[in-house]
């Protein structure tokens, strides 16, 4: 795990018996922290000690924060032995990990309220809310513009629109964007795929001539090339791509007075393993994906975890420059490790996957709580979450597998994140403030200054009802609460489900199975 691990101290035995006193790494390590591995000692509690010895083959370590999964992975087969490789028939392969725990842990200090999670509101912080976001996807825009009412509720921010030259993308995408950033306000960053190694300068002065015909106002450019779309390997040849320095000059010549972001459409990891020049740079991008290793409900919670590492580990590098994070959501928005998605029609819990069922109910709205929560302390500049419609959209279409419960509507409907996305667009800017939760990995919490009043935002990250007590010093507590109780009327009938607040007994409140609660605590 990470917590009371990372930038804690381990001895490493090596497969050739020398021993190595190290540390765990406290920043995001690109490749692997240890190498060769035969065991590894380290303190799993104040007072005991764990041993892991791993025999019958030669181990490695990876830093499993690079793609947000909250662990320190140890594994077999080391990466850098070829691949695919044949095991003779007949051979025998052995292998065995054994654990051995030395001393005794300390006791824990019990809770002062069993079974209660405390909530305690501190003063302002110096941070404040970042903008949040969508992304666009251009095969989205048409059943983006059927669904613009619902849009318009959701009121991003920015607009994250994709533009690939590989998929013919040109001016009725271009057309398409402009209606729907007009429509809703939201700024437009336009996501650009460079396809070109060598003739990128005319690539880039082309897409700017369609962005002039279409008088698309643009609040900024992303740049990646199509050869950094693709995972690599430590050790391995990365596909070709224009060097990043002459890249963003000539995305400066091509939109001049437009900011400029470099960076990754994928995911940290090949960020942290490709860092780029950010002092040429607006701003720094990657994206993020909870279902790259694991798939499990917990594990996709978990992932929270390792958000504030990931940055921490990129302002190493990137400095100043603003960092903006996304479009993320539980689904794989982009999969650098393969040509396609992980197949799902049958609406299961698989990894790498594009639609995630957990998208599309009060999961999805507890897991997105819980990435701005973690992102918003940070001091990121912008988070994009999701998309209007589609697999990993906020509002529901038809797709090619079947939704259940939503396809039987004989109306309109929103996924619960919705409302979530719909709540978090009109704070960025707010004055954060300190909040605290005695068991975040149950109850995640964030809290912003709206004028005369608090804003708290609650999720239940569990499948188990969760009793919560705010400690707080206003007066006349009143919210929403999206539930299973509220589930029907919040995804057939947004605006009513929205409009329907009341009073909250902070004192004990009730979360069900992922619940979440917007909290408004007027000033005394």
């Amino acid at each position: 795990p990470l917590h009371g691990v990372a930038g804690q101290r381990v001895t490493v035995e090596h497969v050739d018996g020398t021993v190595q006193a190290s540390t765990f790494p406290a920043e995001v390590d690109p490749v692997q922290p240890f190498l060769s591995v035969r065991a590894l000692t380290h303190e799993v509690a104040p007072g005991l000690k764990a041993i892991v010895r791993m025999e019958g083959d030669t181990f490695e370590m990876e830093d499993h924060r690079n793609w947000t999964d909250a662990s320190f992975k140890t594994y077999v087969r080391p990466l850098a032995l070829p691949w695919p490789y044949t095991l003779k028939a007949g051979e025998t392969v052995t292998q065995r990990v054994s654990l051995t725990l030395e001393g005794r842990a300390l006791k824990r200090k019990q809770q002062a309220r069993a079974g209660v999670i405390e909530i305690t509101l501190g003063q302002a912080t110096h941070g404040c809310m970042p903008m949040i976001g969508l992304g666009m996807p251009a095969e989205e825009i048409r059943a983006a513009t059927d669904a613009l009412e619902l849009l318009k509720g959701v009121a991003p921010r920015l607009l994250i629109c994709q533009f690939d030259p590989r998929a013919q993308h040109g001016r009725r995408e271009l057309d398409g964007y402009k209606a729907l950033c007009a429509a809703t306000g939201a700024r437009c960053e336009l996501e650009i795929v460079v396809a070109s190694v060598d003739a990128f300068e005319p690539e880039l002065q082309r897409v700017a001539s369609l962005v002039r015909e279409a008088a698309l106002q643009l609040d900024a450019v992303a740049l990646c090339p199509a050869g950094d779309l693709k995972g690599v390997l430590p050790g391995s040849t990365r596909p070709p791509a224009p060097p990043l320095d002459a890249l963003y000059r000539a995305a400066r010549a091509a939109f001049p007075g437009i900011r400029v972001g470099g960076g990754m459409f994928s995911f940290f990891t090949e960020l942290n393993r490709k860092r780029p020049p950010a002092e040429l740079l607006d701003f720094v991008h990657n994206v993020t994906c909870p279902i790259a290793h694991a798939a499990d409900d917990r594990s996709v919670m978990e992932t929270h975890e390792a958000l504030p590492y990931q940055v921490a580990t990129a302002r190493g590098f990137i400095g100043k420059t603003a960092y903006r994070i996304g479009p993320s959501s539980i689904g794989c928005r982009d999969n650098p490790y393969g040509q396609t998605y992980a197949p799902n029609p049958d609406n299961q819990r698989i990894c790498l996957a594009k639609s995630d069922p957990r998208q599309r109910g009060l999961f999805g709205a507890a897991w997105t709580l819980g990435y701005v929560a973690s992102l918003a302390p940070t001091g990121v500049d912008t988070v994009a979450l999701s998309a209007p419609t589609g697999p990993l959209g906020l509002i529901h279409r038809r797709g090619e597998a079947a939704l259940p419960y939503y396809d039987a509507l004989a109306g309109t409907a929103v996924y619960p994140s919705y409302h979530v996305v719909a709540g978090l667009t009109r704070a960025a800017g707010a004055p954060l403030l300190a909040a605290t939760s005695s068991d975040a990995a149950s109850v995640r919490c964030l809290a912003y200054r709206a004028p005369g009043a608090t804003l708290l935002w609650l999720a239940n990250m569990t499948a188990q009802a969760q009793s919560v007590r705010v400690n707080h010093a206003g007066t006349r507590p009143f919210g929403i609460v999206l539930d299973e109780a509220s589930f029907e009327r919040a995804t057939t009938a947004p605006a009513a489900f929205q409009a329907g607040v009341r009073r909250l007994d902070l004192r004990n409140l009730r979360l069900g199975a992922f619940a979440v609660a917007l909290v408004c605590v007027e000033d005394r």
